[in-house]
């Protein structure tokens, strides 16, 4: 966030009312975040159910299966920086009320598919655009403009909501999936979506500068930036800067992996290979929604320490412990719940999306005023790696009848993504080179 914009906001004239000070306006804005994210979040929480019955009812294999959910990974990632750049264009709540009613959409098309090709149109392509359209680059935009202050915990709070969403609807969905087929939950799911659009339209701000008040511990005003055009140009344009320099490849290497192993790898086969060795779906569904239970705890905590701590260091603690977690998860796999099988759950949900603060805070550190949108790149990189493992997680499990080679690569990459967080160099550039990266 920048202070030295001269151009006048479009909220309120500067003067005795424009630098009031706005924590409720902030917090405001926080809470409106944390609630679309949980009503979008349902969309994230169906695709790890439906590998069962639409290889059931339609008899395609969970190899095509797992492509069309690598395709909306892909896209979701790919349209994220794009989806920072619109938010400076044409505002927050004009992107994600869009972004939503495309999730919506595409949703409820899968109802009426009789053919794979539209389970990757609908499902890949259309869930996958909106969803990336608003992603974790809605959550960083409105840190970095509503607050100075507490970045981190706010940070971790929103990200935070798509576990929040999660814990909400995967008992729900799996229940509509046992009871009453699949189509019933992707309903549930466009109809989840659909109804967060007025909330947004109707209680979201874009800037500060909207009703006059100032970012959350800032001592100055900052006015509203004039519409940034060319968005899709800014973002590529972000892009080639930020490749040329270390800490992005790094980051995006160690967040690749980041997404391989939760998104990619539990979300999508957890279910399914617990099925494999006789548990219920209900009861997967509802271990994966206990992870979100302890992914709120963790996320919020990860962001307090990203506020004292240093983020590379976070990091590498967060890497290693997933590593070590998803190595001995083949060994716990059976058919009832038992207590080390709830330890796992409860020591992965701590460190699910834990990664995200300290690797908000390091692109912040290092790239200024662009790191929303270099965060998009590198949340793509994250969902690149995830779409690569739902692809090969779905074949592994056709050539070998069993997940666990992919869980032990998957520990090994989390020790690799361990290390390479170590190689971050400490300190970002100088403040006056910052946007200039």
């Amino acid at each position: 966030m920048t202070t030295t914009q001269t151009s006048e906001p479009t909220g309120a004239p500067l003067g005795a009312t424009a630098g009031r000070p706005g924590p409720r306006w902030a917090w405001a804005a926080a809470a409106v975040t944390f609630v679309t994210i949980i009503g979008a979040a349902a969309f994230a929480s169906l695709p790890g159910l439906l590998i069962e019955p639409l290889h059931a009812g339609f008899d395609w294999s969970r190899g095509t299966i797992g492509f069309a959910v690598s395709v909306n990974l892909a896209l979701y990632g790919l349209t994220a920086p794009f989806a920072a750049a619109l938010m400076d264009r044409f505002g927050i709540r004009k992107v994600v009320a869009v972004a939503l009613s495309v999730i919506s959409l595409g949703s409820l098309l899968t109802v009426w598919m009789t053919a794979a090709w539209q389970l990757v149109l609908f499902w890949g392509v259309l869930v996958g655009l909106g969803s990336g359209s608003m992603a974790l680059a809605f959550a960083a935009t409105v840190t970095n403009r509503w607050f100075v202050a507490r970045r981190g915990l706010v940070t971790g709070i929103l990200t935070a909501a798509g576990a929040s969403g999660q814990l909400v609807f995967l008992p729900l969905l799996s229940w509509i999936v046992e009871k009453h087929d699949w189509r019933p939950a992707a309903v549930t799911v466009a109809l989840a979506a659909l109804a967060v659009v007025p909330f947004v339209w109707l209680l979201l701000r874009d800037h500060p500068a909207d009703v006059g008040v100032m970012p959350y511990g800032s001592e100055v005003f900052v006015p509203k930036p004039a519409p940034v055009a060319g968005a899709a140009g800014r973002a590529v344009g972000v892009l080639l800067k930020a490749v040329r320099t270390g800490p992005f490849w790094l980051l995006a290497g160690t967040f690749a992996i980041c997404g391989a192993s939760t998104n990619g790898l539990v979300k999508t086969h957890f279910v399914p290979a617990a099925h494999d060795h006789g548990m219920p779906v209900t009861a997967a569904a509802s271990l994966l929604a206990v992870i979100g239970v302890f992914d709120v705890v963790g996320t919020i905590a990860s962001g307090w320490f990203t506020d004292r701590f240093e983020a590379r260091r976070l990091l590498a603690v967060y890497y290693a412990l997933r590593g070590v977690s998803l190595v001995f998860l083949p060994m716990l796999l059976a058919p009832s719940v038992h207590p080390p099988m709830l330890f796992f759950i409860v020591f992965y949900g701590l460190d699910w999306v834990a990664t995200v603060p300290p690797t908000i805070a390091l692109c912040r550190e290092h790239y200024g005023e662009d790191s929303a949108i270099v965060f998009g790149w590198v949340l793509a990189s994250h969902q690149v790696g995830a779409a690569v493992v739902a692809f090969l997680g779905g074949v592994a499990r056709d050539v070998f009848g069993a997940y666990d080679v992919v869980w032990y690569a998957s520990g090994a990459l989390c020790a690799a993504a361990a290390l390479m967080s170590l190689v971050i160099r400490r300190k970002g550039l100088r403040p006056g080179r910052a946007a200039a990266v």
